[in-house]
C-alpha cells in the first residue's frame, strides 16, 4: 500500500497492535508507519493517513531534516564541511570548515565538548533559578521523541545528544524547560510561567525544536 505525496510514492506500513487507537509515525527509511488495533482495515488506514496528509507532509519533512542533519556535521545550529587532515592533532575551525585528523578523532571530541557545553550551560541556567531546587544530575544520550528528561527520583536532567546539532538558545530552552519541572512537575500554566520567567523566547524556540 503506498500513498502520492508532491510526486512521490511512500510506502503505509501497517503494525497492528492491542492498541484502542491508531498511531502515524514516519521511519528511518521515510515509510509511514500506522499502528492500529487489529480490526481496522487497511482502507480505513488509507483514508486516515489521507485525511491527515497535511500534518504527514510535515512528519516526512521534519525527518528529511533530521536524516541531513544526521549525515552532516552540524555544531551548534551551524554546518560545516569537513576536512580530514592526518598530520593535525587536534581539531581547527575556520570559517565554514572544520579540520579534523580524523572521523575517529572528530567523534572523540564531539562527545567531549558536548559534555562539557551541556554541563556549563546547566550550571549557568540553574544558577539563575531564585526557586529552591535539586542541583541535578546531567545525563546525556540519543532520544527519538523528546529533547529532555526531567527525574526527579534521582534528581537528573538527561538532555537528547541532537541538541549538539541545534542552536545555543534551543539547548538553553531545554534545560529551562526541564529545571522548571523540578518546580512543577507538570505542563501546567503556572509551569510554562516559570520556563517563560527564565527564557522570555520560549514559544519561538519550542517550535523551532519542533520543525
Amino acid at each position: 500500500m503506498k500513498i502520492q505525496i508532491e510526486e512521490e510514492f511512500y510506502p503505509i506500513v501497517v503494525v497492528r497492535k492491542k492498541n484502542k487507537n491508531t498511531y502515524i509515525r514516519i521511519s528511518e527509511n521515510l515509510d509511514i508507519v500506522v499502528t492500529a488495533p487489529y480490526l481496522v482495515t487497511n482502507h480505513s488506514i488509507y483514508k486516515l493517513v489521507e485525511s491527515n496528509i497535511d500534518s504527514v507532509k510535515k512528519m516526512l519533512n521534519r525527518k528529511k531534516k533530521e536524516l541531513v542533519k544526521e549525515e552532516e556535521f552540524y555544531y551548534l545550529g551551524k554546518r560545516y564541511d569537513i576536512i580530514i587532515v592526518p598530520t593535525l592533532d587536534r581539531i581547527d575551525i575556520e570559517g565554514d570548515i572544520c579540520y579534523a585528523p580524523s572521523k575517529f578523532y572528530l567523534e572523540k571530541w564531539e562527545k567531549k565538548e558536548m559534555q562539557k557545553i551541556f554541563q556549563q550551560h546547566l550550571d549557568f541556567q540553574y544558577q539563575r533559578f531564585s526557586e529552591k531546587i535539586p542541583y541535578p544530575k546531567l545525563k546525556i544520550r540519543k532520544m527519538k521523541t523528546r529533547w529532555g528528561v526531567c527525574n526527579r527520583r534521582d534528581n537528573s536532567i538527561t538532555l537528547n545528544s541532537h541538541l549538539w546539532k541545534e542552536r545555543i538558545e534551543c539547548l538553553d530552552y531545554v534545560i529551562i524547560h526541564e529545571l522548571s519541572h523540578f518546580v512543577h512537575f507538570d505542563h501546567s500554566k503556572s509551569f510554562w510561567q516559570t520556563v517563560e520567567k527564565y527564557c522570555k523566547d520560549y514559544k519561538k524556540l519550542r517550535k523551532e525544536l519542533k520543525e
